[in-house]
């Protein structure tokens, strides 16, 4: 009987002891971008957004630059940009800063795409787009996709381009706008993610890729021609998650984050998704 106790004794010991050492560890598993992160020589930073939106999209970037600047290391302002269509479409990046866009690209099955230009590991200009042939609203309908789910996407692709990834590729709720829950219902950052831009920037640099000014053309262009994405890189279990990466003859890379709809990704979980439609 003593013997029994005693196996009893060290079964709940052990089952405690992973309990406590193993759980945390999986709960705050990294989601750093490959270590991508913008250069700077002291912390906190002040990153510039620039604000290419129409008007009914500001609100959602508004909250979204307001929760990332909760943050310790960073905060970001606004700038305001061209809202042309034209230049909503193309959304060509701007050295130094973040630009975040919003247009109608087409029933092509994704809902947001964040860019980042890297050199060697750090970013030196990010983008973020929004599909407005899933999100519109202005013909009174919004395709299924609420104010919540307006705010998670651009939220998401705004964690992006400070070099920030996933929390879980596989639909599980992380209760982030990072995680890829399949009721996108989670419009703000949680306090991993704000861990997380700590460990990312918890060193400085000796130089910095902030607040520079120019346009950037050709050779880091992305645009919503998924062929200017480069080649596929990798894909998340559940398919809505594609990471695509293009090299630049000037040595520098251009790496995108693809937000899929769930119809295209149920398609073919396993399938670049450039290449077939919904059906």
């Amino acid at each position: 009987m003593y013997s029994k106790m005693q196996t009893v004794k060290l079964v709940t010991i052990m089952v405690a002891f992973f309990a406590v050492i193993i759980f945390p560890i999986n709960s705050y598993a990294s989601h750093s971008w490959n270590n991508y992160h913008w250069a700077r020589t002291s912390n906190p930073f002040t990153l510039k957004v620039v604000d290419s939106n129409t008007s009914d999209w500001d609100g959602e970037l508004g909250l979204a630059r307001a929760d990332w600047s909760t943050s310790t290391v960073l905060d970001l302002t606004p700038e305001t940009g061209s809202d042309l269509s034209r230049d909503r479409k193309r959304c060509v990046m701007i050295s130094g800063k973040i630009r975040s866009c919003n247009a109608a690209y087409g029933s092509n099955g994704w809902l947001g795409l964040a860019s980042i230009n890297i050199s060697g590991s750090h970013i030196t200009q990010g983008s973020s787009k929004m599909n407005d042939s899933y999100f519109i609203y202005g013909d009174g309908t919004n395709n299924g996709y609420n104010e919540t789910n307006r705010r998670h996407v651009m939220c998401q692709e705004i964690g992006h381009t400070l070099g920030l990834g996933h929390t879980s590729e596989d639909g599980s709720d992380q209760n982030t706008c990072m995680d890829y829950s399949n009721d996108l219902g989670n419009p703000s950052p949680n306090s991993h993610d704000y861990q997380q831009l700590a460990s990312i920037y918890s060193h400085t640099d000796s130089s910095t890729t902030i607040a520079f000014s120019s346009f950037s053309g050709s050779p880091s262009d992305v645009t919503d021609d998924p062929n200017s994405w480069g080649k596929l890189t990798s894909q998340s279990a559940n398919g809505r998650s594609s990471t695509y990466e293009r090299e630049h003859f000037d040595g520098s890379r251009t790496a995108t984050h693809v937000f899929w709809t769930e119809e295209r990704a149920e398609v073919c979980r396993g399938c670049d998704h450039r290449y077939h439609d919904d059906h």
